[in-house]
């Protein structure tokens, strides 16, 4: 059971010093290599199958069918055996376009070892959503997104409590629940696009048999992209995003609301990310990342290759942990 707490104690750090802590924060790791190369500073971009996850209203914009898969050994210093995967879908419509995509994120096997230090088995974790999403133009500038998810987890067995009854507990380690994203891409040039993205909002999750709950990780996110450079050559694009989880926020009663206000800005998850694209076939991108509560601060960075409607990805975040770790995703895409 040690290597379950660990887990959990890595999510809180993700939330930083929230006055009340989500549940589900599998939510928040950024799927995609691309988007991870850029510290997860996509919403503003969300230009191909992981718009699904970061900005919905991207899919408006879209005019190819697109599939990508990603893989991820995640964080193996803490366990080698977790691993975070996704994949989407997107398939353009008379209107809109519609996106499906799923993330699965396992911890690994987990051996149960009771109070007397005896083995008594063992059992793999794992979380799952899966989202149902469209994004349609409201105009030629401006699109809209919509997302439905489907959230399981899986963290204890019963079988475990019923063999540790010092654990106070009969039942109750699996969550269930359902969320809805939304979010507003804008392009009044060519060279440069707003979004915003609300993210997670659905009842709360609860494991425990008593009924306890934990609210999602509600989120918003604000995003700018600017493309100084466009040629047949030579594509540049600077790109950042505002990450704020919404749970908690204000919480000292002692502060005044612009003393609040301020905190909850300084403890916001700031990203900027840059991509220089050479003759639309290579790929190098890094960004800065900085969480300050949940004490991520560093480069990350990778690239990509494309050819043929192909594109191959790495992205490596491992330098904002504080932890000595290796951390690369791996994504596979295809426009047809």
């Amino acid at each position: 059971m040690r290597k379950v707490f660990l887990i959990l104690s890595l999510f809180c750090g993700l939330l930083g010093g929230a006055g009340r802590r989500p549940g589900a924060v599998f939510l928040l790791i950024w799927p995609g290599a691309r988007a991870t190369a850029l510290s997860g500073a996509f919403s503003s971009i969300a230009d191909d199958a992981t718009a699904c996850y970061y900005n919905q209203a991207g899919l408006a914009f879209l005019d190819q069918t697109i599939v990508t898969l990603q893989h991820a050994n995640w964080l193996p210093a803490l366990h080698s055996g977790m691993y975070y995967e996704y994949a989407g879908v997107v398939k353009p419509m008379k209107m809109g376009a519609l996106g499906l995509d799923i993330i699965y994120l396992t911890t690994g096997t987990t051996e149960v070892i009771d109070e007397t230090g005896q083995y008594i088995g063992e059992y793999i974790t794992f979380d799952i959503a899966t989202g149902l999403n469209y994004g349609f133009k409201l105009t030629n500038q401006l699109g809209m997104g919509i997302g439905w998810k489907f959230i399981y987890s899986f963290l204890v067995p019963d079988w475990v409590f019923k063999r540790m009854p010092g654990l106070g507990i009969e039942k109750g380690g699996t969550g269930i629940t359902w969320a809805f994203d939304g979010g507003l891409l804008y392009k009044p040039y060519s060279f440069i696009s707003l979004a915003l993205a609300l993210q997670n909002f659905g009842p709360n999750i609860s494991y425990t048999e008593s009924g306890s709950s934990d609210p999602l990780p509600y989120t918003l996110r604000l995003g700018m992209k600017l493309e100084p450079i466009n040629s047949r050559i030579l594509r540049v694009c600077m790109t950042t995003d505002v990450t704020k989880i919404l749970v908690g926020m204000f919480a000292s009663e002692d502060n005044t609301f612009f003393e609040n206000l301020r905190y909850e800005f300084q403890t916001a998850w700031k990203a900027v990310g840059l991509e220089v694209e050479y003759y639309n076939f290579i790929c190098l991108r890094g960004g800065y990342f900085r969480d300050t509560e949940g004490a991520r601060i560093g480069f990350t960075f990778g690239g990509g290759i494309k050819a043929g409607g192909f594109s191959i990805d790495v992205g490596i975040d491992q330098a904002i942990y504080e932890f000595e770790t290796t951390n690369r995703k791996f994504s596979f895409s295809y426009r047809f």
